[in-house]
């Protein structure tokens, strides 16, 4: 049985959103809490501010717009970036569509809309090359008003299924 990309030992982790889901949100962020450190070339967030790791985007402050493309390492790895994302509440965030998972229970009703791109997203490594079918799906979770229009544009303009209004 072949590893997720994201089990492979020496191989990066880094794995960048591809542009076409920008694209199709038709959107420009204020701040992505979680750029890469190094491998910046492909990178395509549109973003006007940005933290790495070494700013640590989990402990510095948040502001405006919101790009969240969290890592997806450990069991419940997510849970601390979906808790800040939330409480932020003016954003978009990307995370697996694990739906039977406690995490995804748990965070994912509190968003305004989620949008689940058709098929599997194929992600773009450090180096500009596509990564091959993913073992899972994601889902693209939107808070507040300007996240949930990028959403609905995305939709229209082809990249998935759009869920949304509460209560869930």
């Amino acid at each position: 049985m072949k590893k997720p990309h994201h089990a492979m030992p020496g191989r990066s982790d880094e794995w960048y959103t591809p542009p076409e889901i920008f694209q199709a949100m038709g959107v420009e962020f204020d701040l992505d809490p979680c750029q890469p450190e190094e491998g910046r070339a492909f990178l395509c967030v549109p973003a006007s501010h940005y933290y790495t790791a070494q700013q640590d985007g989990l402990i510095s402050p948040w502001h405006g717009f919101v790009w969240l493309n969290p890592p997806f390492g450990g069991r419940n790895g997510v849970v601390p970036w979906l808790r800040k994302f939330m409480d932020h509440g003016d954003g978009i965030c990307l995370v697996n569509a694990l739906t039977s998972s406690g995490w995804f229970h748990d965070w994912t009703h509190l968003a305004d809309a989620m949008l689940f791109p058709r098929g599997k997203t194929k992600f773009v490594r450090p180096d500009g090359t596509r990564g091959a079918s993913p073992a899972n799906g994601v889902v693209l979770l939107a808070c507040g008003q300007r996240g949930v229009a990028a959403l609905e544009r995305a939709q229209a303009n082809g990249l998935g299924m759009l869920v949304n209004g509460t209560p869930w």
